[in-house]
Formats: C-alpha cells, structure tokens, sequence
C-alpha cells in the first residue's frame, strides 16, 4: 500500500505551522503535500486536488475550520471517506465534539507531537485505502448480481415469448404479429419523447402482450364466425390471465409486460376491459400498445376476417382518436405513416428463431426514416 504518493492538504492560516507541518511530512516520504493560509483557497482548488486527507484548524479568519467542514459535506459523497484531522489550540470537549460531529475523523490538540501526526495521518490515510477497496468491491459484486440479473431475466422472457408466440401460431399462421407490435409501440414510444431506455424495454415487454392468450380454447379464438357474448366475455379474459401470469415479479421489464397485457384494450374513453380504465387512469404504455395492436390486427388477416389496407386501418385509427385511443398516441402513430415507416413494418419478416429475436438487440428492429 503506496500511502506516499497519497495527496494531503495543510491548511492553517499560521506559516509557521504550515511550514512544519509540511516538513515533518515531507520527511515521512508523502510527495504530495499542498499547504494553504485561507480556507477559500482550499474550495477554489478542492476539485483539482482531490485530497487523500485534510490537515486542518479550526480558528481561521474569514471562513474558519467548522465553515470548510461544512462546505465539505457538501462536496464529497460519504462512500468516498475523505479523512479531515483536526489540528487546533482549541482543546475545549464542546469544540472537540462539534468537530467530530461535522465530519471530522480524527482531533490532535496543538502543540502537536510530531510522530503522533505521522501515526494518526497513516492511520487515516490506511482507513481510507481500506473504504475504496470496500467501495470497489461493493461496485464488482453490484456489476456481477447486474449480470446475473439480467442473464436471469433473458431467460424469462425468452420463455415467455415462446409462449407468446406459441399462442399468437393459433390465430396468426406466422406467428409474427407480436413482433410487428413490438417494432410499432417502440417506435411510437421513440416519438413521443419516452426514454430510450423505456422504449427499449417496451420493445421486449410489447411481445408479451397477448400471453394470455394460451388460457383461450380454439373453439373460440380460431372462431370464423361472429362470437356469441359469452365467447366474447372468455375472449375479454386474456387481458387478466396474461397479467396474472406475468405478476409477481421483482424485474422491471416483466412488470412493464404485465401492465401491457391488462391494459392494452382498456379505451381512451372508458369503454374498454378488463377494468374499464379511462384516460390517463390506462398505463402509457397500454395506450401505446392500444394503438399498435390495433394496426396490426387491421392489417392482417385472421381467422375471422380478412386485412384491410394500410390506408385504411390508418384512417380508422384516426377516427378513434379520442374515443378508443389516446390522441397524443394516435398523433405519433399518424407521423410515423407520413414518415414511411409503417408500410415498412407491416411487412417485416421474422426470419430467426424466437430465442434469437429475444436477445436481438434494439438495433436490429430499427428501419429506415
């Protein structure tokens, strides 16, 4: 442990004691010794240095030992541990208790021994080392548990997604419209102003949207004809089943899917299901989904209906502005059509296993302006 090379500022508006000080250390081998007169000078050049240690007194003209202990706590974060060693005529308990108090490590009462400094300053010096090291090992471990987190995560979505895509095969032969939502939402997300972060996680979360979908029997969904009100009513139930089977969970990402699974046909106007939710009340990014889903359905056959054109699904959406859907959300939506992207996404093609589309990057997804 080179404590030497450590950087240690003296500040004492007495020359003489500044002088000493300064030698004593010098003498111990530490290279790195700044002194200063006024506790100014200290925070004009505090960032700059990046002391190891503080040698300082209490009684000083203008701002005083107590005054730059304050301006300290303010500048350094407590994981760092910034030693102060408090060096004063000033032996009063009262005045020793405050000190120590406002952050101070360590008190010596002047006159000082010389070696007694040497001793509390490698003392200190070595409790520090001891704090970064610590720190350091704090912000490996949190790294490794990141990883270990997030590997763990992967894995559940990547199981949830074939599930998902397992239960999309039954009413969509190519089983792609979960990722076609996904690339909508994230891209609607991006225009109105979501974090990045947040656009990428609803990127992932989006494909989770009808897992609940496995829970409806195929006499119901693969239906070609008109459903009776009970078969609606079991239908309706995805949206609770999907979010039950996606509750529970610590990871962000599953609790994003879960919300998008309720919510993803709750209406802007509250006539939508599970909850009847109106608004604002909807999750944002449920009202995202509303939206997308209901692009794609339109633009794409189904067992009970054939596509319309995009043109079309395009001006229904914007009817229901308002009604069924959010009309910030439907405003992006219609910017994204003008940009071109859309005709675009309708006809993406997943041409990889759903364990490669799950740990696809971002990027991957991304089309042209």
């Amino acid at each position: 442990m080179n404590l030497q090379s450590r950087t240690i500022l003296v500040v004492d508006d007495k020359p003489a004691n500044t002088t000493i000080l300064r030698n004593v250390l010098s003498k111990a081998g530490y290279k790195k010794v700044y002194t200063y007169h006024d506790a100014g000078e200290v925070m004009k050049h505090f960032k700059v240095l990046e002391p190891d240690i503080i040698l300082l007194d209490l009684h000083m003209p203008n701002i005083n030992g107590l005054a730059l202990l304050e301006w300290l706590n303010e500048q350094v974060d407590a994981k760092d541990y910034l030693p102060v060693l408090i060096l004063t005529a000033d032996g009063r308990a009262d005045v020793k208790r405050r000190a120590l108090t406002m952050g101070a490590k360590d008190f010596l009462a002047k006159p000082f021994d010389s070696v007694e400094v040497l001793l509390r300053v490698r003392n200190l010096l070595e409790t520090r080392e001891v704090h970064r090291e610590l720190e350091a090992a704090r912000i490996r471990l949190n790294h490794q548990l990141e990883e270990k987190t997030r590997k763990f995560e992967s894995a559940q979505v990547e199981m949830l997604v074939r599930l998902a895509k397992a239960a999309e095969h039954r009413d969509d032969d190519s089983g792609e419209h979960v990722w076609r939502v996904a690339q909508v939402s994230s891209l609607i997300a991006e225009a109105i102003g979501l974090p990045k972060v947040k656009c990428q996680m609803l990127l992932r979360a989006a494909r989770l949207h009808d897992l609940g979908k496995i829970g409806v029997p195929d006499g119901i969904l693969l239906k070609t004809g008109r459903l009776s009100r009970a078969e609606y009513e079991v239908i309706k139930e995805h949206t609770s089943f999907g979010a039950q089977l996606l509750s529970g969970s610590d990871s962000p990402l599953i609790q994003m899917a879960s919300s998008i699974a309720l919510s993803h046909h709750e209406h802007w106007d509250g006539s939508g299901y599970p909850q009847g939710l109106r608004g604002e009340e909807i999750p944002i990014e449920g009202r995202i989904l509303a939206v997308a889903d209901a692009f794609d359905a339109i633009t794409h056959d189904r067992s009970h209906r054939r596509a319309r054109t995009i043109d079309e699904a395009v001006l229904e959406i914007k009817e229901q502005a308002g009604k069924q859907f959010d009309p910030n959300i439907v405003n992006a939506f219609l910017e994204l059509h003008l940009r071109s992207n859309l005709p675009e996404i309708r006809a993406y093609s997943v041409s990889k296993s759903a364990a490669d589309q799950a740990s696809m990057p971002p990027a991957m997804f991304t089309t042209s302006s």
